[in-house]
């Protein structure tokens, strides 16, 4: 009892900690969008949060990396969306149900916070930083896919065929986010991208060749 009671006391506060490190992240976010990232201190981040310079600082190793948890969970829907494919649907049709059920479910922080992360995959353009941040979540996509290819392909995850797959179904949703999320930002009506659970399939059945999009038929 006694260890489950301490699992649970540890569990609580990751979650706390988890929350704390996001919160942190949108107050950065919206800094560094409104003023850039030179021109964002420590100390205002702190501020806008009501903490001290000091608890920033025990979360993150420096000013750049409290864009990280918004950047992230910008990709944490795709993540999502790849673990829960069933292999019975065309990643089309899966796109589309996922695309509905998130507008479906989705909370107005949620909504926020993909206009932050929109922003700093923008901002990652311009600030190496920033890209940092936005490479590494991608990296956590192509790990993703690489196991879903895996389980997929009945190959080993570090199969030559695999990570190719994955490296290239990765770039592909990368190039799509920026190019959505520009245009977005730029004043396109959000309408236009209607078709987006196309776009994002064709975009990664062109990027491997078509080994990734088909249902998998008993």
């Amino acid at each position: 009892m006694a260890g489950a009671a301490s699992t649970k006391r540890s569990g609580m506060s990751d979650e706390r900690r988890r929350r704390l490190r996001l919160e942190i992240s949108r107050e950065a976010a919206r800094l560094f969008w409104q003023q850039g990232v030179d021109g964002t201190s420590g100390d205002q981040i702190a501020e806008a949060v009501g903490l001290s310079t000091r608890t920033i600082w025990r979360h993150f190793r420096s000013k750049e990396s409290c864009a990280e948890p918004i950047v992230t969970k910008g990709v944490e829907w795709e993540m999502s969306m790849l673990r829960n494919w069933p292999p019975e649907l065309s990643l089309e049709d899966h796109l589309i149900e996922e695309t509905r059920r998130y507008a479906r479910e989705a909370t107005d922080a949620d909504r926020a916070d993909d206009g932050l992360a929109i922003k700093m995959i923008n901002l990652a353009d311009r600030e190496p930083a920033i890209r940092t941040a936005w490479l590494m979540a991608c990296d956590q996509v192509e790990r993703e896919l690489a196991g879903y290819l895996s389980a997929r392909l009945k190959l080993p995850a570090d199969d030559l065929q695999v990570r190719l797959h994955a490296a290239a179904a990765s770039a592909a949703l990368r190039v799509i986010n920026e190019d959505i999320g520009t245009a977005l930002l730029n004043g396109t009506d959000p309408r236009e991208f209607a078709d987006a659970p196309h776009r994002v399939a064709q975009a990664i059945r062109n990027a491997t060749g078509n080994t990734i999009g088909d249902p998998i038929t008993p």
